[in-house]
């Protein structure tokens, strides 16, 4: 980018990290001044999809800290971080006139209403230039087999040209922030709200810490044999909200990968590692092509499943009430923690799907308000596998939850330690419980 800009203005969004930000880089390269802004979205603090709030108390805690670790450290460079909290198209176009502009800058985005935004902004705005540029994925579209376009229906199909992933994926130069630019100030900027506590520590400074830890302990060479545990710290990397959120960059996690490999040696864990961050980028892509199809009932695949609403079963898996003592387990430690493992997930979504006949989106919405690591494109994607009408070859998943606690649960122990012992019997027949069809 050779364009000299006098005035920039950078919208932090699920970027939150000043290295190894290439959206960023771009901006500070070309700018004489900037303001750093973020804005929370008043609305999804109150409503969302199918009536539940989008974004519930355990992301908003995490998101919290992750601006307070971002503000200290823009402070320490002389500059400010704006928060504002209201609607994000308004705030930003109020930040746009204010501050008299010549570009504005981001991260690209893959979902509807983010992706939305922006273009409203640059209709409104058409004078000024609008710069996103992709710092959260592996691959950049022109990397994609086929591209964008033609992405691959199953990730499969997607993941063989790509192999071998660790030739592929190589430890590589990280992008670094500059501070030769001047800092803009915005008059009358929001306080920063406290930040709640949260079962991981949110911010850019939190998550390098994790990832050296994490990369300093024999738990990367024995990940694909603990990934499916259903608790405990080190049975994963632990990376997903700081990945979901943008304190770590993907490459970031490959380097460290890489360093890890060249000391120990490179296995099936370490290559499962890589694999599942190639999960992130396929699903990332998969929004950006397929969009609305990805919230649709009949996802992607175009198929209806043969459920609908339930309010009193949804309630009851909400709460962890089902029949299912596992499956309350999953549910309470979610709604305590706002984590869950990937079993646990699939577990969960299965059970609403398959045993209780529940539309599946209810499901992703509640994970949606729950999840610490919520991210849009991995969520939707995955709950759509699960109901076989996104991208799975074998059209669904249904897993035998007898079988499922006799493999991760033998001897009951995360049941009792999560409380899952069946609390009230599913009455299938109960007049309260007739379906509302929300196709």
């Amino acid at each position: 980018m050779t364009k000299r800009y006098a005035r920039s203005l950078y919208w932090f969004t699920h970027d939150l990290r000043l290295n190894d930000n290439p959206a960023l880089t771009a901006a500070q390269d070309s700018s004489a001044a900037i303001t750093f802004c973020y804005v929370l979205d008043k609305a999804s603090l109150t409503r969302g999809r199918y009536g539940m709030p989008a974004l519930g108390q355990h992301r908003l805690s995490f998101i919290l800290q992750s601006l307070h670790d971002l503000q200290r450290q823009l402070q320490a460079q002389g500059h400010t971080l704006t928060v504002r909290v209201g609607e994000p198209l308004d705030e930003m176009a109020q930040l746009i006139s204010t501050l008299q502009v010549d570009a504005v800058f981001g991260a690209l985005q893959a979902g509807v209403y983010e992706r939305r935004r922006w273009q409203q902004l640059q209709q409104r705005f058409r004078f000024l230039d609008f710069h996103q540029l992709p710092n959260s994925t592996l691959l950049s579209e022109d990397d994609l087999p086929g591209g964008l376009q033609q992405l691959a229906a199953s990730f499969s199909q997607f993941r063989k040209p790509l192999e071998p992933l660790a030739e592929r994926f190589t430890k590589q130069a990280l992008a670094a922030p500059n501070w030769q630019h001047r800092a803009l100030s915005v008059n009358a900027s929001a306080d920063l709200p406290e930040a709640g506590e949260s079962w991981l520590a949110g911010g850019e400074t939190a998550a390098l810490q994790h990832l050296q830890r994490y990369f300093s302990s024999a738990a990367p060479g024995r990940y694909k044999e603990t990934r499916n545990a259903l608790d405990g710290f080190d049975q994963s990397t632990k990376l997903s909200a700081y990945l979901a959120h943008g304190n770590l960059s993907p490459q970031q996690v490959i380097n460290a990968l890489r360093d890890y490999e060249q000391q120990h040696g490179e296995n099936e864990s370490t290559y499962w590692i890589a694999f599942e961050l190639l999960w992130r980028d396929y699903f990332f892509w998969y929004l950006l092509r397929y969009q609305e199809q990805v919230f649709a009932f009949t996802g992607v695949a175009g198929r209806k499943p043969q459920t609908t609403f339930y309010p009193t079963r949804f309630k009851q898996w909400c709460a962890g009430q089902t029949p299912y003592p596992l499956v309350n387990a999953c549910m309470h430690q979610l709604n305590q923690t706002g984590y869950l493992s990937n079993r646990g997930r699939q577990i969960v979504a299965s059970c609403l799907v398959n045993e209780m006949a529940v539309d599946w989106r209810y499901g992703a919405a509640y994970f949606e308000q729950q999840l610490l690591d919520y991210d849009i494109g991995s969520n939707w994607g995955n709950w759509q596998y699960i109901a076989g009408v996104g991208a799975d070859p074998r059209g669904g998943r249904h897993f035998n939850i007898d079988k499922q606690t006799a493999q991760f649960d033998p001897d009951g122990h995360y049941i009792e330690r999560w409380k899952g012992q069946q609390t009230r019997q599913l009455d299938v027949n109960d007049a309260a419980d007739w379906p509302i069809t929300a196709n």
